[in-house]
């Protein structure tokens, strides 16, 4: 598919857009998979809800969908090469990907990322198509959080960590 000049333009745009990197997993009755997303934010905190955007042609949907839950592990700067498995860069095997060292069952049974930032485990509440993506509202029934860490951002089509903000100059 050719991209015409106002979709170029609107991709270097997002590109400009630093976005926290995070592994979204499912595990249930359709397998267990996971992506590299970036297009992931908060919609609520009353009840808490996320929004995650996923391409329409990721084959991962229909096992989202079939398993009905999400989990949405947030990346520390660490966990660059795990981005890079769940993005599909590495040519890794799913469920290799899951055999590397951190993973483990969450409080309501979907993987978990060890030293992830935070982990939010949720149900999906609704999906959403929006041209080239569907967008899941994932009611949040539990969270994992870090100690400490820095964040994984991707930028400029590249990832890049983020200081700890005590490590910044007053």
């Amino acid at each position: 598919m050719s991209l015409d000049e106002q979709q170029r333009r609107f991709r270097d745009a997002m590109a400009s857009l630093p976005a926290a990197v995070n592994i979204v997993t499912t595990q249930g009755s359709a397998g267990r998979c996971g992506i590299t997303a970036t297009a992931v934010c908060s919609v609520t905190d009353s009840p808490p809800t996320v929004l995650i955007c996923v391409n329409r042609k990721s084959a991962m949907n229909p096992v989202f969908e079939q398993n009905g839950r999400m989990c949405i592990n947030v990346l520390n700067h660490e966990q660059e090469e795990m981005a890079r498995h769940f993005a599909g860069m590495t040519e890794l095997p799913m469920e290799q990907r899951f055999t590397l060292e951190g993973w483990h069952e969450g409080a309501t049974g979907q993987p978990v990322l060890d030293r992830a930032l935070a982990s939010l485990e949720g149900e999906i509440q609704q999906i959403q198509l929006i041209g080239t993506h569907q967008v899941y509202l994932l009611a949040i029934q539990h969270i994992t959080l870090a100690e400490e860490g820095n964040g994984l951002i991707y930028f400029k089509r590249r990832f890049h960590a983020t200081p700890h903000p005590a490590a910044l100059p007053a």
